[in-house]
This record gives C-alpha cells, sequence and structure tokens, in this order.
C-alpha cells in the first residue's frame, strides 16, 4: 500500500494500492488498462481538493498531470483548449496576466482545470458553467475523445452530468473556455459590492477576492482542509419566510426558479459551532463551512464532526445539509450524505 497522505488536501492518513502520475494520454489508456487487468478500482485524483478518505482505498489512484494551455479569438472571445492538469489557481491568475477576463471571480479555488466541471465550482456570483464552452472527455473502455457542448453537461449548483452518467469509465481530459472580449465585473457578493464597477478591473477583483479568501479560509498547507465541506441549501420560498419569521437577518440569494439558496455557513455558526472539535478535527473557527484537521485527525473524526453538525442543523433549522466533498471508500466513492446521517 502506498501513502495517500501528501496527494489530498485535508492531509488525512490513508493508503492505497498504486499512485499513479498521469503526464500523457497514452500513459492515461496504459493505466486505465492495467488497472482493468488487475481487476483494481481506479480513483482520479488532481489536487485531492474536494475529497474526504474515510478509509484505505482498495485499487490505483491515477493523478492528473495533463499539461497546456492552448488560446485562440475572434472579433468577440478569447477562447482557452486548458488540459485537466492544469492548477486551477494558477490558471486563472494566467488568464489575468495575459489580458483574458471573467475568471477573477474564482480566484483560490483549490484543484485542478479537470475537476471544475464535475462539482460546477463557483464563488462570488460565477460558476464554472458561465465560463464554458465544451469539456473533453474521454471513454476509457474505447478510448475515444469527444466534447459536450455546455448544455450536454448539465450543469446545476455544485452538479453537472460527470457525477451521474459520466461518473464511471470516463475521465475529463481537457476543458474548452470562452471568455469574452468585453469584460463586465460580476460584482454581487460580500466586499465586491463596495467596488466602482466604471472603474474596476479584472485584476482589482482578482487581488479583493483573494484577501477575503485568505482572510477567512485556512490554509491546507497548515490546516489540513477540503474547503467548504458542505453545499449551501436551497429551500421553498415558503419555507425561507416560516424561517425569516425566526432569523430576520438571515442571509439569502434568491433564485431565479424562485427558491432561495441560504448560507450554510451562517447555519453552523448560529448553531454555536465555530471551534467546535471531535479529536483532532474541528470547526474552522473564521469560516463555519470548513472543517479542518489540526494535525492528528482520522478520518472517523471528521466523519462523527459532520454527523454531530448535520444533526444541529436539522434540529434548529429542519435542514438536511449535503456535504459538498466527496467521500471515497475501499472501492471509491460512497453516498456522502448517508455517511453523515
Amino acid at each position: 500500500m502506498q501513502n495517500l497522505q501528501p496527494f489530498h488536501t485535508f492531509s488525512l492518513p490513508a493508503k492505497a494500492k498504486k499512485i499513479i502520475e498521469i503526464h500523457s494520454i497514452l500513459a492515461l489508456q496504459q493505466a486505465w488498462q492495467d488497472c482493468l487487468a488487475e481487476q483494481l478500482p481506479v480513483l482520479f485524483l488532481g489536487q485531492g481538493s474536494n475529497v474526504l478518505f474515510v478509509e484505505d482505498f482498495d485499487g490505483a489512484v491515477l493523478l492528473n498531470h495533463l499539461l497546456g494551455i492552448e488560446h485562440r479569438e475572434d472579433a468577440d472571445f478569447h477562447y482557452l483548449h486548458v488540459n485537466g492538469g492544469e492548477v486551477w489557481h494558477d490558471l486563472v491568475r494566467w488568464s489575468i496576466e495575459q489580458g483574458y477576463y471573467g475568471l477573477e471571480n474564482l480566484a483560490l479555488i483549490p484543484g485542478c482545470a479537470g475537476s471544475a466541471p464535475i462539482q460546477n465550482i463557483g464563488a462570488y456570483g460565477v460558476e464554472f458553467k458561465d465560463v464554458c464552452d465544451y469539456v473533453e472527455v474521454m471513454n476509457l473502455h474505447s478510448g475515444e475523445l469527444f466534447r459536450l457542448t455546455n448544455a450536454e453537461c448539465e450543469f446545476g449548483y455544485r452538479e453537472s452530468i460527470f457525477k451521474h452518467q459520466y461518473a464511471q469509465g470516463y475521465v475529463i481530459t481537457a476543458v474548452g473556455l470562452k471568455l469574452a472580449k468585453a469584460w463586465k465585473p460580476v460584482l454581487k457578493y460580500g466586499n465586491l459590492a463596495n467596488l466602482d464597477k466604471s472603474a474596476v478591473t479584472s485584476s482589482d477583483v482578482f487581488a479583493e477576492i483573494c484577501a477575503v479568501r485568505q482572510s477567512k479560509l485556512p490554509d491546507p498547507n497548515v490546516f489540513g482542509n477540503a474547503g467548504s465541506f458542505f453545499k449551501n441549501p436551497v429551500v421553498s420560498a415558503q419555507q425561507f419566510e416560516r424561517l425569516q419569521q425566526n432569523y430576520a437577518t438571515i442571509p439569502h440569494f434568491p433564485q431565479a426558479d424562485g427558491s432561495i439558496k441560504l448560507a450554510a455557513g451562517w447555519l453552523i455558526d448560529q448553531c454555536g459551532l465555530k471551534g467546535f472539535q471531535i479529536g483532532g478535527a474541528a470547526v474552522h473557527q473564521q469560516q463555519a463551512l470548513v472543517l479542518i484537521n489540526q494535525g492528528n485527525a482520522t478520518a472517523s473524526d471528521v466523519v462523527e464532526l459532520a454527523h454531530h453538525i448535520f444533526q444541529l442543523v436539522a434540529l434548529r433549522f429542519d435542514i438536511h445539509l449535503q456535504p459538498e466533498v466527496r467521500f471515497i471508500g475501499k472501492q471509491g466513492e460512497i453516498d456522502s450524505q448517508q455517511a453523515i446521517r
């Protein structure tokens, strides 16, 4: 068994039968065939920034190190073809330096480009789907490479077809981004609303978001974590009205379909859980949405802590939080919701 601890940002003790670095499509096909022959389960990882290994993985972890960015443009758009192993934040910074704007709100989201479509990553009013042109996918059984359009990816809130139809036997090899030359800043959330819309630059937005995230969120190199542990819950307008009667200042974000998105971090904070600890796992003091490894946590500590949070929020608000982090068991991904109930 090989040590997985350096390959996921929670930095919890975990092992896998094999860990293989993938630098080319050819190496990817070969590794997949070898794993099939050995009847090993396969897990693809980028930076391991959104996973929790709840036990040792009885298979092969393939690390996506497919690198390279290609650029083309027309009169209205910049088009980027980004290989799946590129680090997302480095891509955001590079694109701004090149004068290709539109990714700045997604700064400092951990992970690789190939993971971005799976979760439909998002922050500060922008989601991956807003900048996605296509996603390039490999059918591992046939070796065929094909592209899905934005619409075919079936993006939703932390949702996509890659969690369902293309979850097994397929891997994202690259993403295509489409960035408008007529850049319009998105300044709807938090401190961004204080920026002068007529004078603000993409670099200004990038710098502000980096400053805010670094002030609120723990550095995984200091305290292991997987970023936002829970999804922000979406409730009906009726349920929200009932909640607002008891909690007049509850943060809320109306959605296009009439539903209301709530802030999971606020719900957890209202339960008095900032700093709460089980074993070596704790709720972060600055951002209650983040669970941290204080250096000696085990996976069971994290699961137990998540269970405790789930129970308290359900009791107080009648809202069932869903993990955003993917839970990985012995044979692969397991039902995270079931694991914390």
